[in-house]
């Protein structure tokens, strides 16, 4: 589901948005070519914001839920039609509800023995997390041992001004979290912080 080809990615988080703010939310993001959407589920009435997410912007974006913790709610968010999801840990249980789903799973990892378990249980991406903690430094050595077509993506603390230096540690993409989305926050400032994101993306070599 990642390949280099669609990098870097960046896949927005919109922790706390509400059902009727997320339309207005997400039709910005796409405009600003922020095309890959994390709903986490600790926001209110997430499965219905992600029902209404997935039948409009299902055709133009990819619909994922985040903070997914247990195998009953990847039961839900299949039913739902959903391709992605994140966690913020490894759970095998979790990873395997995914595989046999034919669902994507990121797991959230911050010891390469976290990553290389996601990795081995069939994890398609590792989420580094939280990277204000992990650090470049961690990213890169972490990025030395795991298997090569096991992408890695940076979240937590993400700005524009930081992506080029986790791409040159060997991240594939990103999570933006309350850099982009707050709740609350006008859509013309999303949309504003979106365009800088996409063009810190653009500027990477």
């Amino acid at each position: 589901m990642f390949s280099k080809e669609g990098a870097p990615y960046l896949i927005a988080i919109l922790r706390g948005i509400t059902t009727e703010e997320a339309p207005a939310v997400v039709e910005a993001l796409i405009a600003e070519g922020l095309t890959w959407i994390e709903v986490p589920l600790n926001s209110p009435n997430v499965f219905e914001t992600l029902k209404l997410l997935q039948a409009e912007y299902g055709q133009r974006a990819q619909i994922g839920a985040g903070t997914v913790t247990r195998v009953s709610e990847v039961e839900k968010l299949a039913a739902l039609g959903l391709s992605y999801f994140v966690t913020p840990n490894s759970n095998p249980a979790v990873i395997s509800a995914a595989v046999d789903r034919n669902m994507a799973v990121a797991c959230g990892c911050m010891t390469p023995s976290e990553a290389f378990a996601a990795a081995y249980a069939g994890a398609k991406a590792i989420k580094l997390f939280p990277c204000e903690v992990i650090g470049t430094a961690g990213a890169k050595a972490m990025r030395a041992v795991l298997p090569a077509d096991v992408p890695l993506f940076a979240v937590g603390g993400i700005e524009p001004e930081s992506l080029q230096s986790y791409i040159d540690a060997g991240c594939l993409g990103f999570g933006i979290g309350s850099a982009l989305f707050k709740p609350g926050r006008p859509v013309e400032d999303i949309a504003a912080r979106a365009k800088a994101f996409r063009e810190a993306a653009e500027r990477l070599s």
